[in-house]
């Protein structure tokens, strides 16, 4: 079966069918990381720019090093490097490359929609590589590719997602995806960091995180979004690490099994004790591994490639 979407923009607009496809995909790509020559010829003549309007170093690198690994050609653009410093807008910048005829253009912005608007005016393929307070779909994907990689299957499984819910576009699009795989999804976190409505998503709310973890099979935390935040949402980072911190005695609740995920930059000894973030259950350089893998797949899916990836 065909993939027939153009672009990646949110986890909504992905059934079921397309996110096993993707991690099926995936799951293939994995193996060209593990060879001597990590590099198959899948993407060859094919052009892939990355712009980034926000910083990030491990979403863009993990795009670069996917790209590469199919032989595409990619280049980076970053805000402070491109035309919209003299004044040009987003269009105009994303119209100017594309007169350039790349195929891919993964975009990260500080605005919400802003991957949906250059998906309807231009003909490449556009990637959200995480759009303001809104979606990562990407991040959702290798999340849910690693889940699946841990436990066999997402469908039946508890999944408590803990912390700043309401700056999170992981936390939005792992709780849609998750969701829309079969996982029970619980998000506990400050009831100043809990959006109103979150509920819409499917997912049940706690405040206490004791509650949240009790029986979990998978708890992710999450990073405090001190930049999106005007003013700080609880007394202090002591006070946030006793309370919502993820530590050795608070995961006695879990399941014997559980999985520890974290998407990244950890904020040691507040979200997470170090002691835990580095223990037997945590799977957060999994996450950074399967990011690769799924950025492999989801430009060989919506670039077609030319060559069928297990005849490389």
């Amino acid at each position: 079966m065909p993939f027939e979407k153009k672009d990646i923009l949110d986890m909504e607009s992905l059934s079921v069918e397309d996110i096993t496809m993707i991690l099926d995909t995936a799951d293939r790509m994995k193996e060209i990381s593990t060879r001597p020559i990590k590099k198959v010829p899948t993407l060859r003549g094919k052009t892939v720019v990355l712009f980034f309007y926000e910083a990030s170093t491990r979403t863009r690198t993990s795009f670069d090093i996917a790209a590469k690994r199919l032989s595409a050609d990619s280049l980076s653009i970053s805000a402070s490097t491109s035309s919209m410093v003299k004044g040009e807008t987003l269009i105009d910048t994303a119209k100017n490359l594309e007169a350039m005829n790349p195929d891919v253009i993964v975009l990260r912005h500080t605005a919400a929609g802003a991957p949906h608007m250059l998906a309807r005016l231009l003909k490449s393929s556009v990637i959200n590589a995480g759009d303001g307070m809104h979606a990562h779909p990407t991040q959702a994907l290798l999340d849910l590719m690693t889940i699946r990689e841990k436990k066999g299957s997402i469908s039946g499984l508890r999944i408590a997602i803990i912390g700043d819910i309401a700056h999170s576009r992981v936390a939005r699009s792992n709780s849609i995806g998750m969701r829309k795989m079969g996982a029970d999804v619980v998000v506990a976190g400050p009831p100043t960091m809990i959006p109103k409505g979150i509920e819409t998503l499917g997912v049940s709310v706690t405040y206490d995180i004791h509650e949240a973890i009790s029986g979990a099979d998978v708890i992710m935390m999450l990073r405090i979004q001190k930049e999106r935040q005007k003013n700080y949402l609880f007394p202090s980072e002591k006070e946030y690490a006793r309370v919502y911190g993820l530590n050795v005695e608070k995961l006695k609740a879990a399941k014997d099994n559980v999985l520890i995920m974290h998407p990244g930059p950890v904020n040691r000894g507040v979200e997470i004790s170090p002691a835990v973030a580095d223990g037997p259950y945590s799977i957060i350089l999994d996450q950074v591994t399967n990011g690769v893998a799924v950025r492999m797949a989801l430009l060989y899916l919506v670039a077609g490639g030319a060559r069928n990836v297990d005849a490389d």
